[in-house]
């Protein structure tokens, strides 16, 4: 089944590029295209901690550093420069899902970033699998010897 779309939520924690390299890995077996995701959005909190967000404060800019940064180094230069990216404004758990319509695969990391970088994308894990369009899989844990990490997946 080769042309499909392969979803993979980026963060650039630890999980987020370990998700990323299996997405990567697994595209390539399958013939189906990389789609990287990530997200941003202002926290809640920020209304009442921050009288102003300072004008050079570009959240959206931000994001996108990190998803090429995160592309950069999880992945082969051929691999990263294949890679659609996706910069989305809004939660991250309702943006992957969004992004995951038709998508053969939606990919993630087992845990996020928390605190500010938790509104680039944050650890949704638990969400999409829950509500995500297609069939889901989970990264888990770390890559002993180079070894392909646990994985979990989700039907969808």
């Amino acid at each position: 089944m080769a042309g499909g779309r392969i979803v993979v939520g980026v963060d650039g924690s630890a999980p987020s590029l370990r998700a990323l390299k299996w997405a990567a890995a697994q595209a390539a077996l399958t013939g189906d295209t990389l789609q990287a995701v990530t997200s941003w959005e202002y926290p809640a909190s920020w209304a009442t901690l921050m009288p102003g967000v300072p004008p050079e404060f570009d959240p959206e800019r931000l994001a996108k550093q990190i998803l090429d940064e995160s592309l950069a180094q999880a992945l082969t230069p051929e691999e990263a420069a294949a890679a659609t990216r996706t910069v989305v404004g809004g939660n991250p758990a309702q943006a992957l899902i969004d992004q995951a319509a038709g998508a053969s695969l939606l990919v993630v990391g087992d845990r996020g970033y928390s605190g500010f970088k938790a509104a680039v994308l944050g650890s949704v894990s638990s969400n999409v699998a829950q509500h995500a369009p297609c069939p889901v899989v989970v990264v888990r844990g770390e890559f002993p010897g180079g070894e392909a990490p646990e994985t979990e997946a989700a039907g969808g």
